[in-house]
């Protein structure tokens, strides 16, 4: 689609996927390069979508196939991304894009026609504000609470706050047993207690964590109830930021589905699926600074960075990726089981 697109542009590494990472709400207000040089090979269709419509604020790639080859293609990438309004570009050096963001960082950047005066584009670039600071889940965020029946017997009821959740983590939750309530990232501390839930679920979401402030209060008021809390990616932050932890900005953030993760506990790596631009700060060994009920049990391998939290008296665990994996790969699906197992003991202990 023909047009002017604003936002910071990031890359990512997944070689396939790419449906998934269009209609991924974390990637709100940013334009997204992939690195893989061919996209749109197995077109588009109305199944691999983790969200109503695209989310990206731009698309980016070095050449777009024309002729998809798979039976389960409905439109191209070009005719998809046109359907939506989401302007996209090709025949771009992704390799010496990526090459500038992992040097100089993710940066404010700009998609428009050939024609369009560079002073006028640059001052819009310019005025366009930077990641710190935004609140984006709002604006991704459903209006209304909507409820995802288990898929069978119904065993636990989870609340589950959409900062920008993907779809695929409500239909794991599902199936393990759990009627999921998806709230509002507005709700307040007294609606999740009303549902009175087995678990409480924080997705993935866009955005800088740190303008997000008012659901720490109710983080701390479920965990001290001893409800079991399960964050992912923007939701770990949130959990680490409401037991007294900071975050910071990453340099060109983590984004892609091949990032090594070692978990602590299990000795074991994961090649996870990552998308944020924030991140945990870390201390020495498993210690998490101002958070002295949190330790670290998984970190990233690219760069040390923390990739997972729990708490030591509380039923709190979270990880800085996509356990729910779309696009895959499927290594940290364990995590929803574990979160099942915690309210599962907690039943089982109350009186």
């Amino acid at each position: 689609m023909r047009g002017v697109a604003l936002g910071e542009v990031v890359f990512n590494t997944s070689m396939t996927g790419y449906q998934e990472v269009l209609t991924d709400p974390s990637y709100a207000g940013q334009l997204v390069t992939m690195t893989y040089p061919l996209i749109g090979n197995y077109g588009t269709n109305a199944e691999d979508v983790e969200s109503v419509r695209p989310q990206v604020a731009g698309f980016i790639v070095r050449e777009a196939a024309r002729a998809p080859s798979s039976w389960r293609s409905r439109f191209t990438l070009e005719d998809y991304l046109r359907r939506h309004g989401v302007v996209g570009i090709r025949e771009v050096d992704t390799r010496a894009l990526t090459r500038h963001i992992r040097d100089e960082g993710a940066m404010r950047a700009a998609i428009a026609p050939g024609d369009m005066p560079e002073d006028e584009l640059l001052e819009r670039v310019l005025a366009h504000p930077k990641m710190e600071g935004l609140e984006l889940a709002c604006g991704v965020s459903t209006e209304r609470r909507y409820t995802v029946p288990a898929a069978g017997r119904e065993e636990y009821h989870v609340a589950a706050f959409d900062f920008g959740v993907k779809s695929s983590s409500p239909r794991l939750l599902s199936e393990r047993g759990c009627r999921v309530t998806v709230l509002p990232s507005e709700a307040h501390t007294a609606d999740v207690l009303a549902l009175e839930p087995d678990g409480l679920f924080l997705s993935n979401g866009p955005g800088d964590p740190a303008a997000v402030e008012r659901v720490a209060e109710t983080i701390l008021e479920v965990a001290g109830r001893g409800i079991p809390v399960f964050g992912i990616c923007l939701g770990h932050q949130l959990i680490a930021r409401a037991f007294g932890a900071e975050t910071f900005k990453l340099p060109f953030g983590h984004h892609g589905a091949n990032h090594p993760v070692m978990n602590h506990d299990l000795r074991t790596v994961e090649i996870t699926s990552q998308n944020h631009g924030f991140a945990v700060r870390g201390g020495k060994g498993d210690e998490v600074p101002g958070a002295p009920g949190l330790r670290v049990t998984h970190s990233n391998l690219y760069d040390g960075t923390v990739a997972g939290v729990s708490h030591a008296e509380l039923p709190v665990m979270a990880v800085q990726y996509h356990p729910e994996a779309a696009p895959g790969p499927h290594d940290s699906r364990y995590l929803f089981n574990d979160f099942v197992a915690l309210m599962a003991a907690r039943i089982r202990t109350s009186p």
